[in-house]
């Protein structure tokens, strides 16, 4: 790297960058949301975030108008697919791929999402089909898109994404497998039963009477489905551009009809005979079950696949981002499109993550594309219904059971394995192939809320007797532990459920002893500390002492009086070790390491035993004033072995030996250089960070000196330690007064500020007089950054290019150009 060129603050060697973004994964008509990127190395020092690789430009309507093809080519066979499955009209699926891209397209709230027939609701559907007959599955559709403009008029959307994530993955993988195990009988040569349980009892005898032509056809539909992403990745012509559902079609159709395979095939009657939705026939119960039934699945994976599509959107990186979705409004844009699909004798509608994620992988930048594949569905609709009629029934059968397949997940079975929801997950599955939908979401509801009870109630309460090792607030001065000390620890959240296991234990406790009662849960709730109190009072009252202490260490009071202070989840060493018993420095001190040794020491000692095996290998040299209130792990987030921190009064950095200007400003001072070839020639720093605060006690003394000289008060005292050390920062009163750096987004707080930020700069100056620093940066290897820190605010700047500070913001976004680098 050049010595001159600018690197932003805290950023990696670029032969250690890695690729922040991979390609999300596609999910074939089911909703999930993308994998996290995982991060790049630890980088301690707060930085500009390098800005996400952008999208190509294109004029909008031209990307539009092609991911709008590629969505339509999509859409097509798998429109056909699903009806074909739910055992509808084929023509339903095509009119509800319309209705999704047109109707909802126009107001949707996710504008890059794609509705259509979705496999999801394939079984309900099914269902409702052979209870009710066609017309009244239509009604049906149409009453629950009513409902779901009711829910998005009432502002509930975000409600829907409360559902377990667990309950969602297992009943859309439970709609998988009913589904694959109907369509393997169609891919098979025959008819599907009308139950999954039916469908698997009747695979034996479905295998022993095999249709050789519609094997044959599936054959080449799952062949090509499977390979067709590995040939696209190999090549770079036109086959890359062609969805994978589509060829498998027009391969397997193309194979039928070269081979003569007289096979059931494509029925699209006239439309003049196309059935419109009915008056609902049936009991009343069971239309008001099935119309929620329709209306709560849709809603939740419609919403779930916009969250989603949200995620995509937003790594895509387009220099004009796609708005957030609206969820409210996408509810009533997917209830409009339910209840137009059902009057017009459509299948339900929801959003289809496949062909919304391709939607977004196309280039998609605004609802224009959605509408336009509804267009094209239209047209194909009423122009390739020759070409359409073409296609073997055992095609469309093959890709919908590759889809039911690939609905279940091995990643979701991962994530609720991970959770510890595995058996949420395997009985919400169960329920949906056994019993249906709605009966096995309610299982998996049910297993979920008695896991959580289970949860709740699993509270550890064990009793321990001290072995003779004092605790520092037991100590007695001799080292050694009263006789009769007891530890009841208690993991986990105490509630009623756990009152009679603390009791039991609680009574094990000697009268007369001394007992600590430590809690390490995050709730206890009115039962368990009046029975807690209740004891203490008793065992007091018997000549014991007891008391009850947090995770930290600290003292458990009465709600009236209880101290409030906790931890920083970003600062996880910080708690508050001052009781009122307790005065003394010397025992904050002492406290504070027995709580280190309770709480972080078993959090970080796998990390400090690697370090102390392998030994240090900061990237990063970090220089900053020795006051007591720039905690330097905090604001930088770092752990053991990110940083090599030097601390001196004032962060300054003496002049190398012979290179001042004058006397004063050469003064030797061989801590500081030795600290600083230790960092640049032994463990190879990458960057060098000087970092300055407000309210430094070591610029407020370089300008009272200053003051004093300009009234010649102090003429002949002798100069002590200090003085002698805060010559070094003399330059830097010179630079602030001369033309200092300044905070761009603000003016100078005071005349200490502005020397504080000077100082920063001029001592980046002093670092490049040293010849090992000069060194490495000649070679590129080295690069050096200034940070002001200002104390009250709790608010990071660095230094930028142009000489000027600028604000550190929240989160991953970059810096403004002119503080995005270093000063060289």
């Amino acid at each position: 790297m050049p010595a001159g060129r600018p690197t932003p603050l805290g950023s990696p060697p670029a032969e250690r960058a890695k690729d922040p973004e991979s390609e999300p994964e596609h999910d074939p008509e089911h909703t999930a949301d993308p994998e996290p990127t995982r991060s790049g190395p630890h980088t301690a020092v707060p930085g500009p975030a390098a800005p996400p690789e952008r999208t190509a430009t294109r004029r909008p309507f031209v990307a539009d108008l092609s991911a709008s093809v590629t969505v339509f080519l999509i859409a097509l066979p798998l429109s056909l697919g699903i009806a074909l499955a739910t055992g509808a009209p084929l023509q339903a699926g095509l009119l509800s791929a319309a209705v999704g891209g047109i109707v909802v397209g126009l107001i949707c709230g996710a504008p890059l999402q794609v509705s259509g027939p979705a496999a999801g609701l394939t079984v309900i559907t099914a269902d409702l089909i052979q209870q009710y007959g066609w017309r009244t599955t239509c009604a049906i559709t149409a009453l629950a898109g009513l409902a779901q403009l009711v829910l998005g008029s009432l502002r509930v959307a975000r409600s829907a994404l409360a559902v377990s994530p667990a309950i969602v993955h297992g009943m859309l993988a439970g709609i998988g497998v009913t589904i694959a195990l109907a369509q393997l009988h169609i891919v098979l040569g025959g008819s599907p039963q009308s139950s999954p349980v039916d469908n698997a009892l009747a695979l034996p005898g479905r295998f022993a009477d095999l249709h050789l032509g519609a094997v044959s056809v599936s054959a080449v539909v799952i062949v090509v489905l499977l390979g067709w992403p590995r040939l696209s990745g190999w090549g770079t012509g036109p086959v890359r551009y062609v969805p994978g559902a589509l060829a498998a079609i027009v391969l397997a159709t193309c194979f039928a009809s070269v081979a003569g395979l007289r096979l059931p095939r494509v029925d699209l009657p006239s439309w003049s005979n196309h059935a419109l939705a009915g008056m609902p026939e049936g009991p009343a119960l069971g239309l008001v079950a099935a119309v929620l039934t329709i209306m709560l699945v849709a809603s939740v994976e419609s919403l779930l696949s916009a969250v989603a599509v949200d995620k995509l959107a937003g790594a895509r990186g387009d220099e004009r981002p796609v708005p957030r979705a609206d969820l409210d409004r996408e509810l009533r844009a997917q209830g409009a499109g339910n209840f137009v699909a059902g009057l017009l004798g459509g299948l339900p509608v929801t959003g289809v993550a496949v062909r919304s994620s391709a939607n977004v992988a196309a280039g998609a930048v605004s609802r224009r594309s959605t509408v336009l594949h509804g267009v094209w569905v239209v047209l194909a609709s009423l122009l390739l219904v020759g070409l359409l009629e073409l296609i073997p029934l055992a095609a469309l059968g093959a890709l919908v059971m590759v889809v039911g397949i690939q609905m279940v997940k091995i990643s979701h079975v991962r994530s609720v394995r991970r959770h510890r929801e595995v058996l949420v997950y395997a009985a919400t599955v169960t329920g949906v192939v056994m019993l249906g939908v709605l009966e096995g979401v309610a299982v998996g509801i049910a297993v979920a809320v008695a896991v959580s009870l289970h949860r709740l109630s699993r509270t550890k309460v064990t009793l321990h007797r001290h072995d003779g090792g004092a605790a520092p607030e037991a100590a007695d001065g001799t080292g050694e532990a009263p006789e009769d000390t007891y530890l009841v620890h208690v993991r986990g959240q105490l509630t009623f459920l756990a009152v009679p296991r603390l009791s039991r234990v609680l009574a094990q406790v000697p009268p007369g002893a001394t007992v600590e009662v430590e809690l390490t849960g995050s709730f206890m709730d009115h039962a368990a500390f009046e029975t807690l109190q209740d004891w203490r009072r008793a065992h007091i009252a018997q000549g014991g002492t007891a008391e009850l202490t947090a995770a930290t260490g600290r003292r458990i009071a009465e709600p009236a009086t209880a101290h409030h202070c906790t931890p920083w989840s970003p600062w996880r060493n910080h708690c508050c070790v001052t009781t009122p018993e307790r005065h003394a420095p010397a025992h904050r001190l002492l406290s504070g390491i027995s709580n280190f040794q309770r709480n972080t020491a078993p959090r970080v000692r796998e990390e400090l035993a690697r370090l102390a095996r392998e030994g240090q290998r900061p990237t990063q040299l970090f220089l900053t004033c020795a006051d007591s209130r720039v905690v330097t792990s905090m604001i930088t987030s770092s752990g053991p072995g990110d940083l090599f921190t030097v601390r001196n009064v004032g962060n300054l950095v003496p002049l190398p030996d012979g290179t001042g200007d004058d006397a004063d400003a050469a003064l030797p001072d061989d801590s500081v250089a030795a600290a600083i070839e230790f960092a640049v020639e032994v463990l190879r720093v990458e960057s060098i960070t000087v970092c300055g605060h407000s309210g430094c006690g070591a610029v407020q003394a370089l300008l009272d000196e200053e003051a004093a000289r300009g009234d010649a008060g102090d003429a002949g005292v002798p100069p002590t330690p200090l003085r002698r050390w805060l010559r070094h920062g003399l330059p830097s009163l010179a630079r602030a007064r001369a033309d200092g750096p300044r905070i761009v987004s603000r003016p100078y707080a005071d005349d200490a500020e502005r020397v504080s930020l000077a100082n920063v700069a001029q001592q980046l100056d002093h670092l490049r007089r040293h010849p090992c620093v000069r060194r490495r940066l000649a070679d590129g290897s080295l690069s050096l950054h200034g940070m002001y820190f200002h104390v009250g605010e709790a608010q990071a700047y660095v230094l930028g290019a142009q000489g000027d500070f600028t604000a550190v913001r929240p989160g991953p976004a970059a810096l403004p150009g002119r503080a995005a680098a270093d000063v060289r």
